[in-house]
């Protein structure tokens, strides 16, 4: 894996909504991403984690140009993925690529297999009929597909299969970079290790770059080089993944963890941890982790906490005032 930065987030912000009405009312606005820092290497699955609301799919689109950034600063290989995007889109779409959470509903049901997946070797690559033919052939190999379900219908295929064709798709231009949102979520667990270990194969083949996005501890833990914990939008935690596992800082983390579900134990969530979730029209000026955490005080209510590296550990950060210390319980 190398050390340098493929893709870079700076203080990346995406807000929905405000501004006034004609008469000068203010209009709500939801702050969904809010300040976010960091990169990703070149070679390394980067796995992104939080609850449902956390902004994942959000940074998401933003990452691959469908979305635009209201504030902050989205570089892709020393370029301005927001000018890129503008620019030239069909570079952009050459180099990043993404994966949808629901397999069967990412696929036009009107149109064959063949077609899809023609359509970025014709558009993206321009590629004539041969090169197409010889391209197909090697996508539908990749990812355990037999070439003669390329005149098949989406609505012919599995879950699990339907995701494999959504995978191909992003394989097809050939990208370097291909942002994975939920791709295993609506699969059962059988089918899940199958398209994992597909994934895991076809980055060492094509020495692709993975930004993968769940809200499954296991599946993240299994994939993933490094993780990102997000909470209310804001990176709450970032760090190698045997750290995070092992060893995590923030509070947060250690209420996903605890909140995993294990066959015949009850859940270690404490009662107060299933207070409700902060305003997204109204963030609190300090952590927005602060209604839930029992380490809050009063400096968390109104400070927002910077991300702090561990002690000997300068990878591992944590937006936290009083971090959990290692081999300390939450």
């Amino acid at each position: 894996m190398a050390d340098t930065a493929l893709l870079e987030i700076d203080k990346a912000e995406r807000v929905f909504g405000g501004g006034r009405t004609l008469f000068g009312k203010p209009l709500p606005a939801v702050h969904a991403v809010q300040g976010i820092s960091f990169d990703v290497r070149r070679g390394e699955t980067l796995g992104v984690v939080g609850e449902s609301g956390c902004g994942k799919s959000t940074l998401a689109r933003l990452i691959v140009g469908l979305d635009t950034p209201t504030g902050g600063a989205i570089t892709f290989d020393g370029v301005d993925l927001v000018v890129e995007a503008r620019r030239d889109p069909q570079k952009l779409a050459r180099r990043v690529q993404y994966v949808f959470q629901d397999p069967v509903a990412s696929l036009n049901p009107r149109k064959t297999i063949r077609t899809i997946l023609e359509a970025p070797l014709r558009n993206l690559l321009g590629l004539g009929r041969e090169a197409r033919e010889k391209r197909l052939e090697e996508l539908m190999e990749a990812v355990n597909l037999a070439p003669e379900f390329l005149e098949r219908y989406p609505h012919e295929f599995s879950g699990g299969q339907a995701q494999r064709i959504g995978i191909a798709r992003a394989l097809a231009a050939d990208p370097e970079l291909i942002v994975l949102d939920e791709p295993v979520s609506a699969l059962d667990v059988s089918v899940q290790a199958q398209v994992l270990n597909i994934l895991d194969d076809l980055k060492k083949t094509f020495g692709l770059t993975y930004v993968f996005i769940s809200h499954d501890l296991s599946v993240i833990e299994s994939v993933s080089d490094r993780v990102a914990v997000l909470y209310f939008g804001r990176l709450a935690e970032l760090g190698a993944s045997e750290r995070i596992f092992a060893a995590p800082r923030h509070p947060y983390t250690h209420l996903l963890l605890k909140s995993a579900p294990v066959p015949g134990k009850r859940s270690l969530i404490p009662e107060d941890a299933n207070t409700e979730l902060p305003d997204p029209y109204d963030p609190p000026p300090g952590c927005a982790f602060f209604a839930r955490c029992p380490r809050g005080t009063d400096r968390c209510k109104s400070v927002q906490p910077p991300l702090e590296a561990a002690p000997g550990h300068p990878g591992h950060m944590a937006a936290c005032h009083h971090p959990v210390k290692e081999n300390e319980d939450a």
